[in-house]
């Protein structure tokens, strides 16, 4: 089992700047490399037999005169070239290495990102749940029933052949921003795009979720980790002999 995890360890927007109103969070845009790094700790402090492996993608997304700039065009690890339109689409970038190196050094039989990704599933969602992507519906059933024992609520978002036509570029194969509602669906296929068709694959959009004002039973006030638990549920349940 391989876990990928967003790691933006402060993200300004880049070029794309933010506005200064709530940047002080984005030291939390790391919260997917957190909780793929938390999880396997969790197997591995309590001795799991499993072969799990945590990909933390990490960066910085500063202005810079070497940083990224909207109309940039760029190859990936996969060879899939990718039109910038917003240097703040940063995490998807990240990730679309990660899980194409996952695939091609593992050979994962299962494979799941995490990431703070996109307003879109806040907006869709709230904050009582993470939105969850995938193209196997069992997994996906699997993922639901261990968060609900983890008291880590989850809900399915679409993903289907009108999202990743809506990232199609021209002037690359794919475009990383700029694509229309829904957001965070179009985010999932941009990562989706680099990961095979065959491949057992789900998509965490913890953005959400990742920073709650008020302490919950299970959850602490601040950043959460959420998906954690429910990660390690899914672990014990599906994975461990």
């Amino acid at each position: 089992v391989v876990l990928a995890g967003k790691g933006i360890t402060f993200d300004t927007g880049g070029i794309s700047l933010k506005d200064n109103d709530g940047m002080w969070a984005m030291k939390g845009d790391l919260g997917g490399a957190g909780v793929v790094t938390g999880t396997v700790l969790a197997a591995a402090r309590r001795g799991a037999p499993i072969n799990v492996v945590a990909l933390a993608a990490l960066a910085e997304n500063m202005p810079s005169g070497t940083a990224i700039r909207p109309g940039d065009v760029l190859t990936t690890m996969s060879g899939i070239t990718v039109e910038i339109l917003s240097t703040d689409a940063e995490g998807r970038l990240v990730l679309s290495d990660a899980v194409h190196y996952a695939q091609v050094t593992y050979e994962p039989s299962v494979l799941k990102d995490v990431a703070t990704l996109t307003g879109s599933a806040g907006r869709a969602l709230g904050d009582d749940y993470a939105a969850v992507f995938g193209r196997h519906d069992e997994l996906i059933e699997q993922l639901t029933a261990a968060a609900e024992t983890a008291n880590e609520a989850i809900w399915r978002l679409p993903l289907d052949d009108t999202h990743f036509k809506q990232i199609e570029s021209d002037y690359a194969d794919i475009k990383n921003s700029g694509a229309g509602s829904p957001g965070a669906s179009v985010g999932a296929a941009f990562i989706g795009s680099f990961v095979e068709e065959d491949q057992v694959w789900a998509h965490f959009d913890i953005a959400s979720v990742d920073l709650l004002d008020s302490d919950r039973p299970t959850i602490p006030k601040g950043y959460s980790g959420w998906s954690v638990r429910t990660l390690d549920e899914y672990l014990r349940r599906h994975h461990e002999e």
